[in-house]
């Protein structure tokens, strides 16, 4: 869902402003932040954009077919009238 290595980046970033007395435990302090950010983003409930950009085309194409449909049902009632 999210690129692995933006979150990787991420961690490293907030590891690299870790104190300098705290640095002997950088590499689990960029684990634990890795391990925060992808809890994080996996409860935001994000799509790909590839999925996004499906959807898109598909409610292009329905909301072409209401339109379509609603000049026939017009069509109809002036037929009727």
């Amino acid at each position: 869902m999210f690129d692995a290595k933006k979150i990787d980046e991420l961690a490293s970033k907030f590891s690299d402003a870790i104190p300098p007395g705290a640095k002997a435990f950088q590499a689990d302090i960029q684990e634990q932040f890795k391990q925060v950010l992808q809890s994080a983003i996996s409860k935001l409930d994000l799509v790909t954009r590839e999925e996004f950009d499906t959807q898109t085309k598909v409610l292009s194409k329905t909301r072409q077919k209401i339109d379509d449909l609603e000049k026939t049902v017009a069509a109809l009632e002036e037929k009727i009238r």
